[in-house]
């Protein structure tokens, strides 16, 4: 059932892409899709983390949740640079990631850089490094809150 979702999903983004719907492309996208799918499967690379469709109950309330968070990120970052004083504090700090497997701690990474005024510049094993322009934005890292809501995102917790 996972490399079936694996091939339909590889699908649909080929159509999604392609904007053509000629029955000749139609034909090739489907032909690459299983031959993506089953080089995945060969590679071993085709598992729960491969097409994470565990994930999609939980997604909308966290994607509001980030979305939300880049607004707020947004809006204080604007704030700053707007300030003739421009009180930046460039900083950077390290957290340990609470994720238990690397789409978990990928999320984490991307959704850190996601948010304006901070930057996910090296992930080592669950140890990732933060840029943040002011000191708020590397607290607020170091505070857990996102660690925390991608791991429930994750469904560790």
């Amino acid at each position: 059932m996972q490399h079936a979702g694996l091939v339909a999903s590889l699908f649909a983004f080929w159509l999604a892409l392609s904007g053509h719907y000629t029955l000749f492309l139609i034909g090739v996208g489907a032909i690459a899709s299983l031959l993506c799918a089953w080089a995945a499967v060969r590679l071993r690379i085709a598992d729960r983390e491969a097409l994470p469709l565990h994930l999609i109950g939980r997604a909308p309330r966290y994607l509001v949740w980030l979305l939300a968070e880049i607004a707020r990120s947004a809006w204080t970052v604007s704030r700053v640079i707007l300030s003739p004083r421009l009180p930046i504090s460039p900083t950077m700090t390290v957290v340990r990631a609470s994720q238990r497997t690397p789409v978990g701690i990928a999320t984490y990474g991307n959704s850190i850089t996601l948010t304006p005024g901070t930057i996910t510049t090296d992930i080592r094993g669950d140890v990732l490094t933060v840029h943040a322009l002011v000191d708020d934005g590397a607290l607020d890292v170091e505070a857990g809150g996102m660690d925390a809501r991608v791991t429930a995102y994750e469904g560790a917790s």
